[in-house]
């Protein structure tokens, strides 16, 4: 009986140590998942302030700088890392350049030996060379996170395949995720996190974190450069239409008043900047200067041309009574500072209201139209010459010849830049001489603001409801 109740007490003593094992290993076991619960809640805050910086920083259109120090800080501090990057894609895709690199991060590209040698003395060599070198894309395990296309975990860089080149060696400790930064079906760079292995490795949970956090980066660097490409257009328009002011201030504000002549004139730009333009010139007593010009090319470049031309004939022509000298001189003046594949057309004429006679040069520009009331017809004024630019002065001062017209009551000369010529219809049909000839021979008995007035309906009826492809420009003279 006594054995009976002393096994019977073992087995009780046996089982209540078994049951205090038992609760002790599951109080272990509740601290690792409270640990693990607790190490994911704290990892969940650290994710959702980052989201959180992340999207007060977008609103504030940082720099890109400034934005992948904000990407690179908060996911650092998400999973734990030592430090981290941001290489984004050259603007031809062929190379990787730094952005942002932590403070505390371990290098992430191969260090050339003369580097390590040279970082031995000044250890400033190395930060110096891994925030000013740049990476092709195929190369390191940059390159290999692009070309994968997806987000990777780098166990043990130094034994990454990609660093097997015996000159750009690879010697730290270090294990990284890596993620491609796309958008829009476009490639923007490559984001890293890195740890020493001394600080333990990166778990599952880590890179799926990274991995989440990377593609809301990606998402906030694109929509960044949306943001900030659509500032910088809305400034450009604004500068451009501030210049194209400007350059309608250089336009005569109202048509000259010569006596015996009526003159009217209009520029309509294609773009916002012109590169047509037409001026009026006072010279001396009943002399007056009138000028067309077409710059070649469109845009900026050509509104900065016709403005330069514009103030170097204002500067030439006064006391000067042969258009074709005074475009000499203006040729000699801007050819050294014009483009090579950049010229200008040019008639200048110096009209003589005194005596009724008006004296043409035509540097390469258009012929002139001339309508003679007597006979009704058009004729073509075709004074040779050579456009500006082209030549340093001895041949285009050959080449360019005025030509004198006496003009009799009702007669009229029609100045028009290539825009008038080669409108097109729907059917890429030009507008054309002929109808350039017949627009103003109807329209001349009429006056000079008539046939500015009935080119442009025709112009206008003829090329329908499309875009203007180029620049136009009238001056109309009539002889009262």
């Amino acid at each position: 009986m006594q054995d009976s109740i002393t096994i019977a007490l073992a087995v009780a003593a046996l089982m209540a140590v078994g049951l205090l094992l038992a609760l002790q290993n599951q109080r272990r076991k509740v601290r690792r998942v409270r640990k693990k619960f607790n190490e994911l809640e704290g990892e969940e805050q650290r994710m959702f302030t980052f989201l959180h910086e992340l999207g007060l920083a977008i609103e504030n259109e940082p720099s890109p700088t400034m934005l992948s120090r904000i990407i690179v800080d908060g996911i650092d501090n998400v999973v734990a890392a030592c430090g981290g990057a941001i290489y984004f894609a050259s603007p031809e895709g062929d190379f990787l350049n730094p952005s942002y690199i932590s403070e505390n991060c371990p290098p992430l590209i191969g260090i050339p030996m003369e580097i390590r040698k040279r970082a031995e003395r000044d250890p400033r060599a190395l930060e110096s060379h891994l925030r000013l070198s740049r990476v092709p894309v195929d190369e390191g395990i940059l390159g290999h996170c692009l070309s994968v296309g997806e987000a990777i975990h780098v166990k043990d860089v130094k034994n990454h395949p990609s660093f097997r080149d015996a000159f750009i060696g690879y010697s730290d400790n270090v294990s990284a995720l890596l993620a491609p930064l796309r958008h829009a079906n476009k490639d923007l760079g490559v984001l890293v996190v890195a740890r020493r292995h001394t600080d333990g490795s990166f778990t599952p949970n880590d890179f799926a974190v990274f991995r989440s956090a990377a593609e809301q980066s990606s998402f906030a660097i694109g929509n960044a450069r949306i943001h900030r490409e659509a500032h910088e257009k809305r400034a450009i328009e604004v500068e451009l239409k501030n210049a194209r002011e400007v350059q309608r201030i250089l336009l005569p504000q109202q048509d000259p008043v010569v006596p015996g002549f009526r003159i009217s004139g209009t520029n309509l730009p294609a773009r916002i900047i012109s590169g047509d333009y037409y001026d009026y010139i006072d010279l001396a007593e009943k002399q007056f200067g009138i000028a067309i010009a077409d710059v070649s090319g469109k845009g900026v470049p050509a509104g900065l041309l016709m403005a330069m031309c514009r103030s170097t004939l204002r500067s030439f022509a006064p006391g000067q009574m042969s258009p074709s000298l005074a475009m000499a001189a203006v040729n000699r003046q801007i050819f050294p500072d014009i483009r090579e594949d950049m010229f200008i057309s040019m008639t200048y004429g110096i009209l003589d209201a005194a005596s009724g006679k008006l004296i043409l040069s035509r540097a390469g520009h258009e012929p002139a139209l001339l309508y003679r009331r007597e006979t009704g017809k058009v004729e073509l004024l075709r004074s040779p010459g050579l456009a500006l630019g082209i030549d340093s002065g001895s041949v285009f001062e050959r080449v360019t010849r005025d030509q004198e017209i006496e003009l009799h009551s009702g007669d009229c000369v029609l100045l028009y830049t290539d825009g008038v010529k080669e409108a097109l219809d729907i059917h890429e049909e030009e507008f054309g001489m002929d109808r350039i000839s017949e627009t103003f021979r109807i329209a001349a008995p009429l006056g000079a603001e008539a046939i500015l007035a009935q080119m442009q309906s025709e112009l206008k009826r003829f090329t329908g409801p499309g875009p203007q492809m180029d620049d136009i420009t009238l001056v109309a003279i009539e002889k009262r």
